[in-house]
This record gives structure tokens, sequence and C-alpha cells, in this order.
């Protein structure tokens, strides 16, 4: 995932001291995925080299919840399968987590990439909350089931950031409309390319994105369905741990 938090050059100073105790903050992030080809295709970028956070590093476009996100309209719910485990293992969830999450996730890839994922059949929204103007402009609601649950993530203790990362995914024909120039050297994101499966363990990636990507694959073999185990991949005792939510 990446970090909206983030500019373009750390801050001067002292870095900032991680600690166990830092509660993970609520983030999603979206894999699109192209399956017109004989094999399967998934859109990663990389994260512009003078981040504080993952620098360099080839990911899928994301980022934490705002606001904003609770109050955007959309076409289509989530499946009931992705609504139910986006809320196990959830002390006290919040109403419409996982419509929050969804949203979220779509939000920060038309941030990063320039993507409006979701339909135009039923027209403009007639009003959206900050951050979603380019959906009103281009026509375009957000429709989350067309979305695929792949599976949850929390970032290890003693980390300067920390993340409870939902991992969704999106077929390439959700994209709606487009706007260029969302991805320079200037930007958070300054490459965006289609990659196989293979090609893309090749690149230069987070630990967990790898671990995701082993998911995604195992998901996209049984065309995603309801009854598969979605993974929740955490630290316990110093050691990785993957379980079934």
């Amino acid at each position: 995932m990446t970090d909206p938090a983030s500019t373009a050059r750390p801050p001067s100073g002292p870095k900032p001291k991680p600690s166990a105790a830092l509660r993970p903050r609520d983030a999603a992030t979206l894999i699109v995925l192209d399956r017109r080809s004989s094999g399967p295709k998934v859109l990663m970028g990389r994260r512009n080299a003078g981040l504080a956070f993952m620098p360099g590093k080839f990911v899928f476009p994301g980022g934490r919840i705002e606001a904003s996100d609770r109050r955007m309209p959309v076409a289509g719910a989530l499946p009931d399968y992705a609504e139910a485990a986006l809320t196990r293992q959830v002390v006290r969830p919040p109403h419409h987590l996982g419509r929050a999450l969804a949203l979220a996730a779509i939000r920060e890839t038309f941030e990063e990439t320039g993507l409006l994922v979701g339909t135009r059949e039923y027209g403009p929204p007639e009003e959206v909350p900050a951050g979603w103007e380019a959906f009103a402009a281009h026509g375009v609601l957000p429709d989350l089931e067309a979305l695929h649950f792949v599976a949850r993530a929390i970032t290890p203790p003693k980390r300067v950031r920390r993340f409870d990362t939902r991992f969704f995914t999106v077929d390439r024909r959700a994209i709606a409309a487009e706007e260029p120039g969302r991805v320079s050297e200037a930007s958070e994101l300054t490459e965006l390319a289609w990659f196989t499966f293979a090609a893309a363990r090749k690149l230069d990636l987070p630990t967990i994105t790898g671990m995701i990507l082993d998911e995604l694959e195992a998901q996209v073999a049984v065309d995603f369905a309801p009854y598969r185990p979605i993974p929740f991949h955490a630290e316990r005792r110093g050691r990785r741990e993957r379980t079934v939510l």
C-alpha cells in the first residue's frame, strides 16, 4: 500500500521513533486485474524514491480511510461474504466499515493513478463529499459490487507507521474513466505498469506485497469463489502468522 500523508521528500530533523504500542490505522488497497489475455496481469506503481515510507518500492495503490469515504454514494454494495469477512476479528467494528474501506481503496487509486473505478450507467452523483469531485465531473459512481476482498494484513509492531490494510481487487473493465498526469517524477508514484504474476515477483517489493500476490493468484485460480478462505497476515509474539477470516 502507499501512504497518502507522505511527501516527495522526508522532513528534516530527527526521524520518529518506532513504537510497539503504535495503533495500526485502517487502510485499503486496490489491485486492478487484467484477465483479458492468456495470463492475468496486475497494475503496480513504483513509489517515489524520496518518500519516507517504502521509497522506490513497487506497490498497489492504496491508503488510509478518510472521513469523506463514509459519505460517498455508490452504485452497488459489497458482496455479502466480503462484508462479513471485513468485520471478523475487529473489536467493535464501526458501522459500514467494509463500505468505507472499499471506497478508500477506490479513491486512493484515483488519486495515485487517475483511474476512476465504477459505472456511468446511473449518471453522476448529485452531491459528493470532498475528495470525490472528479467522480461527479466524469459521471462515475463507485460500484462496490465489482470488488473482491482478497486479504487483510497488519504492519508488524515496532514500525514507524502501522496500517491495518484490507486488499481488494477489481477487473480492469471496471475502470469507467481516466485522468492522465497523476503519475510523474514528482508524484507519489513515478511509474505505473501492468505485470504478470511472474514478472511482478521480480520487482523490488515490500514483503507483504509478495505475499498478497501469492494469495491473489490462488484466488484467481478459483475465480474468486465466495466460499474461498480470506487470509489474514499479522505478527504475533514476534512471528509472522497467516490465519483465515
